[in-house]
């Protein structure tokens, strides 16, 4: 049996060790070669591969990034795509695949299993956490840590300065990001995607902040948009899904808190250093379950599913139901941490 991997989408913390679980359990108890696919779904497109074996993988659990490289690139929107990838599998006789991603990783490896007969199991990676068929995916924990470390920093410096403290979070479409790290961190105000916020009551709650004394802080996830507006972009260039190119809230609200209330007002934008380091241990520990789960997956030829965090345990759920929808942030939950905000 020889098994390809790739990364594909975002770079993420805890990466390269689903990369090592798969390939010391791989090599170890079932005697698999493996064949590492460059640059996510850009390696089987190109017939790209790095060799991929023990000594490979020895070292990388604690490196952030991917050693295997990653890309957004979309071999359904590619000329000849599908028959490519299909052609370099052969060529490089990989039997089974391991995708390695998010939504839009995972959404290729669903229609070329279902579609297209590839032996593919699935590995669910995003900062976002935005995946419905697990509670938890890998690299999130670690963009959490790092994002709330930056609130604790900010605190300090918006109190020696009483300015308003605008801090932009990742978060597309759910802002699971933005309200963990906001409500570790004492945020007094958390935006996120899923709930439009009226920017009169940011400026009213920014305001009662100052009069008890303290500076507010207030934490927005990339795709939080105000409920008489659209979505702040930096331009409208789409990548190979379709997706454009998010940041910005954090400084046009940063604006209109500074011209409605009078209060100066600044904003940091924490961007790629939420994905970027060393994995938090509990990335390293879900990111080690996920690969050897995934690699037992392909001994079982239980290709089509993916693997994923149910409680404590690791199940298997088919890709096509793990990437039909998004998880976002439920109105309860929002709701709870409300009491905070002010």
């Amino acid at each position: 049996m020889r098994v390809g991997v790739l990364t594909g989408g975002g770079d993420c913390p805890g990466l390269n060790a689903v990369i090592r679980a798969v390939v010391r359990k791989g090599v170890q108890e079932y005697g698999y070669e493996f064949a590492g696919f460059k640059d996510g779904w850009r390696g089987p497109l190109e017939g790209a591969t790095v060799p991929l074996d023990i000594p490979a993988v020895r070292g990388i659990l604690p490196r952030g990034g991917t050693v295997l490289g990653s890309s957004r690139t979309n071999p359904l929107k590619v000329e000849n795509g599908i028959r490519r990838i299909k052609e370099n599998l052969v060529k490089h006789e990989v039997d089974a695949l391991i995708a390695i991603g998010g939504e839009d990783t995972l959404g290729v490896a669903a229609r070329l299993s279902d579609e297209y007969g590839v032996a593919c199991v699935g590995v669910p990676k995003t900062i976002d956490n935005d995946l419905s068929a697990t509670d938890y995916t890998f690299g999130f924990d670690t963009a959490v840590n790092i994002a709330t470390e930056a609130i604790d920093r900010l605190h300090t410096t918006a109190e020696s300065h009483m300015r308003v403290l605008v801090v932009e979070v990742m978060g597309r479409h759910a802002g699971w990001i933005a309200l963990h790290s906001g409500l570790a961190g004492g945020a007094n105000v958390i935006l996120i995607p899923e709930q439009r916020f009226d920017v009169d009551q940011v400026c009213s709650w920014v305001t009662s902040r100052f009069k008890a004394s303290y500076a507010p802080i207030v934490v927005v996830a990339e795709g939080a948009m105000p409920k008489d507006g659209d979505m702040v972009l930096k331009d409208q260039t789409q990548d190979s899904f379709g997706h454009v190119r998010l940041s910005g809230v954090g400084e046009w609200l940063a604006k209109e808190v500074e011209r409605r209330t009078g209060k100066e007002a600044r904003t940091t934008v924490l961007g790629h250093v939420q994905r970027g380091g060393t994995p938090s241990a509990f990335d390293r520990w879900l990111a080690t379950r996920f690969g050897l789960h995934a690699i037992e997956a392909v001994r079982d030829g239980a290709y089509g599913s993916m693997v994923a965090l149910r409680g404590t345990d690791i199940v298997r759920v088919p890709l096509a139901e793990a990437t039909a929808k998004i998880k976002t942030v439920a109105p309860e939950l929002y709701a709870e941490v409300g009491v905070f905000f002010g």
